[in-house]
């Protein structure tokens, strides 16, 4: 046991021996609810942002460069790390410690190695992921208009998303929709988004239909 303490607190091993314990520590967080798991792609950003965000981390670009994308990005640095430690453990066993350096690089190589391996059978287990929010969500929904008129050059309105965001966004109704009856819309009136218009990143709305019954 004295030998095994020894081992996993000399160079090089004792790097990766404090990273391994974080790993630890973080997963065993991640079990009892109080981490969040981190995804290799990025988070939702709000609707009323922009159109089509790709939502990527910085670290998604370096983690295909490595050959571990596809996977989280914790799952990828927990298997770089457990496989580096057990290399380094394995290099001081085996050569002692007159090759400090050496073993530190052939453990990180080794670390890199052994995660790329598992991160292939890995990323088939992932589901895919979700298309990014785009501004199209709102398109079909009901909105609330917030300004004192809408026209075909002017206007914004109140729109709710699916998981209950909310946004402001520009909308625009057409002369033809205005001169219908009850086609006036005005602010408080509720309204339908029918079509979005990419160049000047606005929606059509139209009166939207009383429900019946």
């Amino acid at each position: 046991m004295g030998d095994f303490l020894g081992a996993v607190t000399a160079f090089p091993t004792v790097v990766f021996t404090f990273a391994l314990v974080v790993v630890a520590v973080y997963w065993l967080l991640v079990l009892l609810g109080g981490a969040h798991f981190h995804g290799a792609r990025g988070g939702h950003h709000g609707h009323g942002h922009g159109q089509g965000h790709g939502g990527r981390h910085g670290h998604g670009g370096l983690q295909k460069v490595l050959g571990l994308g596809g996977v989280p990005i914790t799952v990828a640095v927990s298997l770089v790390v457990a496989f580096a430690w057990f290399g380094a453990l394995s290099g001081r066993v085996v050569f002692g410690s007159g090759h400090g350096g050496v073993l530190l690089a052939a453990a990180l190589v080794g670390g890199w190695a052994g995660a790329r391996v598992l991160a292939w059978p890995l990323r088939r287990l992932m589901p895919a992921p979700a298309p990014p929010p785009s501004r199209r969500d709102f398109v079909g929904l009901g909105c609330v208009i917030r300004t004192g008129r809408v026209g075909p050059d002017f206007g914004q309105a109140e729109v709710h998303a699916a998981d209950g965001s909310s946004a402001v966004v520009q909308v625009r109704q057409s002369l033809d929709d205005a001169a219908g009856p009850g086609g006036v819309l005005r602010a408080g009136a509720s309204a339908l988004i029918y079509d979005y218009d990419d160049a000047d990143e606005y929606f059509w709305v139209m009166p939207a239909v009383p429900a019946t019954g």
